[in-house]
């Protein structure tokens, strides 16, 4: 994987991981408590017709899950791992499904599209960190 590449997912991966454990916490903390928490959780009208009666499950889901496999992808692309592309394919796959159930209940947000399109840069980085877009070698028989 090219220097540039690599630094590029590695911030992108710790920045998501780092807001997507801020977010599980905050919904956490907010679906523990009766309060809205100033605006940051989402109205508990969202949650009809989802399986969770409050926002507790789904912060420990955006925390542990998303903010979790991208901080562990975040290190080991960092650490030029062996496995760091996969790992970060994985984190970034699962933030596009996060987004995706997030938008079967919870109506559009930008913050939505910006972390749809940080996922897709994810997974573009990873593609050109493993050489797929890279100088095409003529097939010799």
């Amino acid at each position: 994987m090219k220097r540039w590449t690599r630094i590029v997912l590695t911030v992108l991966t710790a920045a998501v991981g780092l807001s997507a454990v801020a977010g599980g916490l905050a919904l956490i903390i907010g679906g523990a408590t009766t309060t809205t928490g100033a605006g940051v959780v989402p109205d508990r009208a969202y949650l009809g017709g989802s399986p969770f009666t409050s926002y507790v499950a789904p912060g420990v889901i955006l925390a542990v899950i998303v903010g979790g496999t991208h901080l562990l992808a975040s290190v080991m692309v960092g650490r030029q791992s062996d496995a760091g592309a996969f790992a970060a394919a994985v984190a970034a796959f699962g933030l596009l499904i996060w987004i995706f159930v997030q938008m079967m209940f919870i109506p559009f947000s930008p913050l939505q599209a910006v972390y749809f399109a940080a996922g897709l840069a994810e997974l573009g980085l990873v593609l050109l960190g493993l050489g797929l877009f890279g100088q095409r070698r003529p097939v010799t028989p």
